[in-house]
């Protein structure tokens, strides 16, 4: 639940540290073909290229969805429409497959088919067959179509692979998280070492180091965009506040690496918020955040947020401080739990909120016990009865 939460998050949460890494996620998406095609747009003349359009067309492509999306690439004097087309062809694709690549992706026909060719033999390099490479390609196409880096790319894999992640682990990260093959294959190997002596000095076993820091990489690629001087600013900051060692490797372990995206600065503003809001001691705050280390994630404006969702529910704070979880939730999601509770004559602010929180599926669990329970008769009118004669 908190890192399905965190994600999405990413996009619009904390200042400082997680800005840099929202920029870094958000860059246009087109920049990495600028290495494989030198844009020679005639502005002058302002006419598309004949010959890519009629190209296109041969292979059924919506040309109107290019012209919408990314116009511009129907103006180059040089594309490879057929090439692009022939080797996505050769992995497998259907006629199909290829228009919606190409339709999706309009920066493929600019790039140089040996770039291509290059980037398909680095991805088989984790996908078990070309049918499985297709798939990837299909549902990730501007991905599989950023060929700049290539040898860098190739020794990233490799590393990834030699330090015992799965293939079908790496391959997720080359669709979802591209950027981590794209630094210096030094930068990855000087990360995990940090991550992997951070982890010893928290008291972390040696011989538990591997398979923390392999699931660590698998739930939060990106923490390797970070610096390992943010890394150990964050976890100095965190000993300052009173947390011991082994609540640290705790928080690590709930907030899935993403606590390393913040700076002290914007932990700090959420730690003295939850201060003065839940009217707590630093002890009594400290369990809170261990109960729910979103609270240090999570800025002020969406603590806020949150709470006046939940007390506009006649939720009170008492409440949210023995179950802060429900922190977790959005005030869409507590208005539209607590009316299907309410649907069952559960009234939520006359209990606790286990019942409120949780993810969607403990939630519907719940719930369903919660109407087994509703509905079920008072007395079983088959079982014997004990009677006195």
């Amino acid at each position: 639940m908190v890192a399905g939460m965190l994600w999405k998050l990413l996009i619009r949460s904390q200042p400082c540290r997680l800005c840099s890494f929202r920029k870094m996620l958000s860059a246009p998406k087109y920049r990495p073909f600028l290495a494989c095609f030198t844009y020679t747009n005639d502005h002058q003349s302002n006419k598309e290229n004949k010959r890519t359009v009629e190209k296109l067309y041969k292979f059924s492509v919506d040309i109107r969805k290019i012209r919408r999306l990314k116009g511009w690439v129907l103006f180059e004097d040089e594309t490879y429409v057929e090439e692009i087309a022939n080797v996505l062809q050769q992995l497998g694709a259907n006629e199909t497959a290829v228009a919606s690549i190409l339709e999706r992706c309009p920066e493929a026909i600019v790039c140089s088919p040996t770039a291509v060719n290059t980037q398909r033999e680095l991805w088989q390099l984790v996908c078990k067959n070309e049918q499985e490479l297709v798939k990837l390609i299909e549902q990730f196409p501007e991905s599989f179509f950023t060929v700049t880096d290539q040898e860098t790319q190739k020794l990233n894999i490799q590393f990834f692979q030699e330090l015992g992640l799965k293939n079908v682990v790496i391959s997720r990260f080359l669709t979802t998280a591209s950027n981590i093959f794209h630094n210096p294959i030094e930068k990855n190997k000087q990360m995990i070492s940090i991550l992997q002596e951070s982890y010893v000095n928290l008291g972390g076993s040696e011989a538990n180091v591997k398979v923390w820091l392999l699931k660590l990489l698998s739930q939060n690629p990106f923490i390797l965009l970070n610096s390992s001087a943010a890394i150990k600013e964050t976890l100095e900051f965190l000993q300052e506040q009173g947390f011991t060692n082994f609540d640290i490797l705790q928080l690590l372990s709930k907030l899935k690496g993403f606590l390393f995206h913040l700076c002290p600065r914007s932990i700090q503003n959420s730690i003295s918020f939850s201060k003065s809001v839940f009217k707590c001691t630093d002890h009594d705050l400290k369990q809170l955040v261990l109960k729910c280390p979103a609270i240090l994630y999570y800025s002020v404006p969406v603590l806020e947020e949150r709470i006046q969702g939940l007390l506009k529910e006649g939720i009170s704070i008492a409440q949210i401080k023995e179950t802060p979880m429900v922190l977790e939730l959005t005030p869409q999601i507590v208005q539209y739990r607590i009316k299907k509770l309410n649907s069952l004559g559960y009234r939520i602010k006359d209990g606790h909120l286990v019942n409120l929180s949780g993810t969607k599926k403990e939630f519907e669990a719940n719930f369903g016990k919660i109407q087994a329970k509703k509905g079920r008769p008072l007395f079983n009118p088959v079982a014997p009865l004990n009677i006195e004669e």
